[in-house]
């Protein structure tokens, strides 16, 4: 997967993440972010069906988030009983949409709508797994339409051989922690 995906320029970060999986809290997603910032996700609707030339399917959802800074904790762990521990490794790269093209460009800062793409090998309970996700930021009338822009971008080079991505393994992080760790 990163030599797929090595393609586009990227920033790599890593970090430790704590989700809060019990209690359930239907639409809700709360994490501590690299022992950081306390993060709270709340689900706004489905936007539909992504589909690509390149045989990609997945869910398009609305999110909202809010991040609150914390004084860095000195280490990231378990915690109390219903948070879950995900070591990641992120190559993120942003899309930008200009003169009516798309490009590329490595991850910074800044207002300009955009589609972030991130890929992520995952560490739990000493096992590795890769997620895919995107994220297009801005103007409401424009978040669909970069988005989908982005995915045919990044899907027009074909997955690498026994990878797929459908809409059954299309969902939020606290979801896929939820079901008990299903195959990526």
């Amino acid at each position: 997967m990163a030599e797929w995906f090595d393609r586009f320029p990227a920033v790599a970060e890593f970090q430790d993440d704590v989700y809060l999986l019990e209690p359930r809290l239907p639409g809700i997603s709360v994490k501590i972010r690299s022992g950081r910032a306390f993060e709270v996700k709340t689900y706004r609707g489905s936007l539909g069906i992504l589909d690509t030339a390149g045989g990609a399917r997945g869910h398009m959802e609305s999110w909202q988030k809010w991040s609150f800074p914390v004084a860095p904790l000195s280490t990231v762990s378990e915690g109390p009983a219903g948070w879950t521990l995900v070591r990641k490794k992120r190559r993120i790269s942003q899309f930008l949409v200009a003169d009516e093209r798309i490009r590329a460009v490595l991850a910074k800062r800044g207002e300009e709508p955009k589609c972030a793409v991130e890929l992520t090998e995952v560490r739990l309970r000493d096992e590795s797994w890769w997620t895919l996700g995107f994220e297009a930021t801005g103007p409401t009338s424009l978040l669909q339409s970069h988005l989908e822009a982005t995915a045919a971008l990044v899907f027009v080079r074909d997955l690498p051989e026994g990878i797929e991505f459908g809409t059954e393994s299309s969902m939020s992080y606290v979801e896929w922690l939820r079901l008990g760790l299903p195959g990526p």
